[in-house]
């Protein structure tokens, strides 16, 4: 930023003090087990909608999309869509079934559905997996947020955002973070939307195409300070100015930078002249046309694999969500859930249109970012690059209020779900096992997210998506369906899948595979592996299903019948924590009104 960013912090502080205080609010609400771990099934469809959008919409939306579009252009779209429609097969597969299961955590709806015990135990370790995947990239993602925005070390805003979210669920679990998530919905669709359609009466004014034939320009002397290792790709010979490492080789002083890929090293500074065009992210469309065309995928080999494994994963991936789903628990019913998914597709659909106008806003105004490793700072950052005054800082204030709302409060859902499953199926799910479970649960990936590599938000989002696409989501979906699942088809399905998407993670995480390994398609595989590792975790789950004993058939056709008629006919219950028992309330308790 180029001014000080006193309305900055004071954003950031008001919305950090917001979130303790609902959440302490919600803690006088919250007395029972049940409290802690489902609101105690007592949170309307709007209210529940509200809160559900405020979870999932993650940094991974309110930066990354921004990021990701503003550097791959019409192929990044997908991301929004497929993080929306995902709700659609949520809806009509999963929400009002789930709920009318009557379980707690997606480990419980394991073993009501299959009564297998060490099926519930392994979908409790594939709970915590999904979860702390998703939770570091939040972590990390604040970190570089408030680095760029205050210049305080990449720790501090991890540290921030652990501390407050560990404290809330602590002291009120589910009841207090329902609060939380609907007030910081409308706070992220509000600090997106502003700058977005500001920006968009701006452009309206200009004389400017918003695809060019040439790549991203800038209109200005710009410095660009890298900020992690990055690839670059130059079309044309272009003179700029080198302090740092340029190809593993130290450089000082006007440079010469010749068509083909160059590596500049963490710590360089590349000072751009006016009407200098920018290199872009090796692999990535240069060309206004090319950015407007889709076909170019995400850099690296094999683009239309990509973009279809990308499809699978987020579309499939929101069913297994341990997060989004644990707040369909709690609904009050079946019907209820249902309100609440349709409602959900709205909510979202309507955020996710911002975002895309700011990543093209993004490449117009500031370009330079794509090269920085920051790209995913564009929301934060665009306003003032394009606005002077009072105006640009309370716009970049507004936005960064929006940025710290997403990492609270999807921060907030992972780590309720983290100590809802160890609580339960850990200890003895009682409330201070919750407790003790959130301490440990917010520790754990805040130690991990200052030590590991940091990908894209969305990049690394879209990995987690395709663990859960690829083992909680099989479960799910053949559990409630197919009457033919068996406790050994669903564990090695997920084990299949598991292995093949967590295993790509790791190795992507890790730094990925050189693209030249087996024609490319080790890479495309580990960088986007739900294509191959979904298809494959049904199709084991089916197959050993088929070869394995199966339930007693009036045990299956009771479950049916629970998950699937109407609550009026009054064949369903709710089931009980494992092992918690819930305490009598000594006065009447509030609900969450419709």
């Amino acid at each position: 930023m180029t001014a000080t960013p006193t309305l900055t912090i004071f954003a950031l502080t008001l919305a950090a003090l917001a979130t303790i205080g609902i959440g302490l609010y919600g803690v006088l609400l919250s007395r029972t087990t049940s409290d802690f771990l489902v609101a105690s099934r007592s949170v309307g469809s709007r209210w529940n909608a509200a809160a559900v959008s405020g979870e999932y919409l993650s940094a991974a939306s309110f930066l990354g999309v921004a990021g990701l579009i503003a550097k791959y252009g019409a192929d990044a779209l997908w991301y929004p869509v497929g993080f929306t429609a995902g709700y659609v097969g949520l809806l009509m597969f999963v929400a009002a079934p789930l709920r009318r299961s009557g379980a707690y955590t997606v480990p419980d709806f394991a073993q009501f559905r299959l009564g297998s015990l060490r099926l519930r135990r392994m979908a409790a370790v594939l709970v915590v997996l999904v979860c702390g995947v998703y939770l570091i990239p939040q972590f990390q993602g604040a970190g570089l947020t408030l680095h760029l925005l205050l210049g305080v070390p990449a720790w501090v805003g991890a540290v921030a955002v652990g501390a407050i979210v560990t404290a809330n669920v602590i002291g009120g679990g589910m009841r207090s973070v329902t609060l939380v998530q609907a007030f910081q919905y409308w706070l992220k669709l509000t600090a997106v939307a502003i700058p977005a359609l500001a920006l968009c009466a701006h452009f309206l004014t200009e004389d400017r195409p918003v695809v060019s034939t040439l790549g991203p320009t800038v209109e200005q002397t710009t410095t660009v300070d890298i900020t992690t290792d990055v690839r670059v790709h130059v079309d044309q010979p272009e003179r700029v100015r080198i302090t740092g490492t340029l190809d593993n080789v130290d450089v000082n002083g006007p440079t010469e930078l010749t068509p083909g890929d160059h590596t500049l090293g963490n710590g360089t500074t590349l000072i751009l002249d006016a009407g200098a065009q920018v290199p872009v992210i090796a692999g990535a469309p240069n060309a206004g046309h090319e950015w407007a065309s889709p076909g170019g995928g995400f850099g690296g080999p094999h683009p239309t694999y990509q973009v279809f494994s990308l499809i699978i994963a987020t579309f499939l991936g929101t069913m297994g969500l341990p997060h989004v789903l644990v707040r369909f628990y709690t609904n009050r019913d079946g019907a209820s859930a249902r309100r609440t998914a349709r409602t959900v597709i709205g909510l979202v659909g309507l955020f996710y249109l911002f975002p895309i106008l700011l990543g093209i806003f993004a490449r117009l105004y500031v370009p330079q970012l794509l090269i920085t490793g920051a790209s995913d700072a564009a929301v934060v950052l665009v306003p003032t690059a394009v606005f002077d005054g009072i105006g640009a800082r309370l716009l970049a204030a507004l936005a960064a209020a929006g940025a710290i709302a997403a990492f609270l409060s999807t921060s907030s859902g992972l780590l309720v779900s983290l100590a809802g499953v160890l609580s339960t199926d850990v200890s003895r799910g009682r409330i201070r096992d919750f407790r003790l479970a959130a301490a440990v649960a917010g520790i754990v990936p805040l130690v991990l997210a200052v030590t590991v590599t940091s990908l894209d938000l969305s990049r690394t989002v879209a990995l987690a998506f395709s663990v859960a696409a690829s083992t909680l989501c099989p479960l799910l979906v053949l559990g409630i369906w197919w009457r033919g699942l068996t406790a050994t088809g669903a564990a090695a399905g997920m084990l299949a899948g598991g292995l093949t998407s967590g295993g790509a993670t790791v190795l992507a995480v890790a730094g990925g595979v050189s693209p030249t390994v087996a024609n490319g398609w080790l890479a495309a595989i580990v960088d986007y592996p739900g294509a191959v590792s979904v298809p494959l975790a049904f199709a084991v789950s089916v197959l050993v299903s088929l070869r394995t004993k199966r339930q007693d058939p009036r045990a299956i056709a009771s479950i049916f019948v629970r998950m699937h008629a109407p609550e009026r006919l009054g064949v369903g219950a709710d089931r009980q924590p494992l092992t918690a028992v819930n305490r009598p309330l000594t006065a009447p308790k509030p609900t969450f009104a419709e």
